[in-house]
């Protein structure tokens, strides 16, 4: 497979069937487990709850902090959060790829939208459900996850919930987008003069990448994603981010579980959990 997707099955007593069967007591009765915080409660209510950047955000800046400088923070009344912060709108119980875009996505409105125009014009241009698809979804982790190698991520991310074909062209629109084809009209784009600099050229691991992508039979695919890869900078500040007219394509491209993206077992589920809470401190 080009790209490692793990499968993974749901079987009767709720274990997919790459984990191992933990045996029972032989006797004896089972103890209950402890009631949590209820519905919208942390169990933190009346501290002040503080947030800490990842490593990843900071390594290398003056935000970067230790362990131990995290950690001499906390105080009486003073902890790290977890669970639903405030400061987001609370997501549902069983949260659906639209419900991403409009309590996630929209936070960062313009990688929304950007999203929103590049599926638009392949679906104007009728590039077909996988490539609209793809240009949907082909940011997804720059807008709700991380920006170095947001391909690689998003990919990831949606593996398990579309075909191989759409997540090989996230992951590789990544590698593509430095390097033009004059074939199908695409060039490199002006705003990464700006971005990177009139003289930037791409690490050695993704030029070597590119060769191997440009041999591959869905070459085509990911470069439909760079040729709609749209650096539109004037939205309408009407405009929200909402993907419902993209909901006819999505139910027959994107598997959404009925246990909520998030809490369905598969091996992505704790990064869309990420998403939903992105300031807990573990």
């Amino acid at each position: 497979m080009d790209l490692v997707q793990e499968s993974y099955h749901r079987i009767p007593d709720g274990r997919t069937e790459n984990q191992e069967t933990v045996p029972a007591p032989s006797e004896g009765p089972v103890p209950a487990p402890s009631e949590g915080p209820g519905p919208g409660e942390s169990g933190q209510e009346g501290l002040e709850r503080m947030t800490a950047l990842p490593a990843v955000a900071t390594m290398g800046t003056s935000q970067h902090l230790d362990g131990a400088q995290w950690l001499a923070r906390l105080g009486t009344g003073r902890v790290y959060m977890m669970g639903d912060n405030p400061a987001l709108p609370p997501m549902p119980d069983r949260p659906t790829l639209a419900d991403f875009f409009r309590l996630r996505l929209s936070q960062d409105r313009f990688t929304g939208l950007h999203l929103i125009h590049s599926a638009r014009r392949a679906r104007a241009l009728d590039l077909g459900d996988t490539v609209v698809t793809a240009c949907l979804l082909h940011d997804i982790a720059v807008g709700g996850l991380l920006r170095s190698h947001h391909g690689h991520w998003g990919a990831q991310l949606v593996a398990p919930y579309v075909s191989e074909e759409v997540a090989w062209a996230i992951r590789q629109h990544e590698i593509l987008r430095f390097f033009p084809d004059a074939t199908v009209g695409y060039d490199y784009p002006q705003a990464y003069n700006a971005f990177f600099g009139p003289d930037y050229r791409p690490p050695a691991h993704v030029r070597r990448a590119y060769h191997e992508v440009r041999a591959h039979r869905w070459y085509m695919t990911a470069r439909l994603v760079t040729l709609n890869d749209l650096y539109t900078f004037d939205f309408d500040p009407a405009e929200e981010v909402d993907i419902s007219e993209f909901e006819d394509i999505l139910g027959r491209c994107f598997r959404q579980p009925r246990e909520g993206l998030g809490f369905d077992g598969s091996p992505v589920a704790h990064m869309w959990r990420t998403m939903i809470w992105p300031n807990n401190f573990l």
